[in-house]
């Protein structure tokens, strides 16, 4: 399910944008300023938000900068029909479109299609699961909006994990999928290691595993949600 964040004060506006994106797998959170806005994009990853740029707590440029630099979501702004200065550096910060007030809420829906699109293009690398963006292409990795550093050891495992989500896969053929520059032997202790430093990177509880469960006897899996 796609999940769209809109952040409008003007709550009868907010109202009808909800409305007319409704769909069967479209989920809406909404925010009346920044700070309630930080506190969704902290909590969750959206395939895109809407985003006005005049906000009772601030400015959305603001906003817009914090969360291109920290996410590869696709923001759409909201602009007043004579702010072209914002318009232009909300652009320049990265914004993927933009639409003037007043709208009509049928052109709105255009846009928010046309971008959804886009994402799905060119996502075929990119793993999405709860607060996780893993995007393989350009090897960057995201948890609640931060940052993870993966090794390159760590990045296969998690590729692999993801690409495979819900089936069981050995450790052996882990091993040699992921060790894969010739060597005749490598430890299986080595897996272990990676897998335990990957936990620790990615689940709230690594002795407890919500994600990258261990199937004893067998191997490891991705679990499904």
């Amino acid at each position: 399910m796609k999940k769209i964040l809109i952040v409008e004060d003007d709550k009868p506006l907010l109202t009808g944008i909800s409305l007319a994106l409704q769909s069967y797998d479209i989920e809406i959170f909404k925010s009346y300023n920044i700070l309630s806005a930080k506190k969704e994009i902290h909590k969750t990853y959206f395939d895109l938000i809407i985003l006005d740029v005049n906000l009772p707590d601030g400015n959305g440029l603001d906003l817009l900068l914090e969360i291109k630099q920290t996410t590869n979501t696709s923001v759409i702004l909201l602009t007043a029909n004579d702010m072209e200065t914002d318009i232009v550096t909300g652009l320049e910060l990265g914004a993927d479109d933009y639409i003037t007030k007043p709208f009509s809420l049928a052109i709105l829906r255009a846009r928010v299609n046309t971008q959804l699109r886009k994402n799905h293009i060119i996502s075929k690398n990119r793993f999405i699961q709860d607060n996780f963006v893993f995007d393989f292409d350009i090897m960057q990795y995201f948890k609640n909006g931060n940052e993870i550093k993966l090794s390159n050891t760590e990045q296969k495992l998690l590729k692999i994990l993801t690409q495979n989500k819900g089936i069981i896969l050995k450790r052996s053929m882990l091993i040699d999928h992921i060790w894969t520059d010739g060597l005749e032997y490598v430890d299986e202790n080595a897996l272990s290691v990676a897998l335990k430093r990957l936990r620790d990177k990615l689940e709230d509880c690594p002795s407890s595993p919500k994600y990258i469960k261990t199937v004893y006897g067998i191997g490891y899996m991705w679990a499904v949600k």
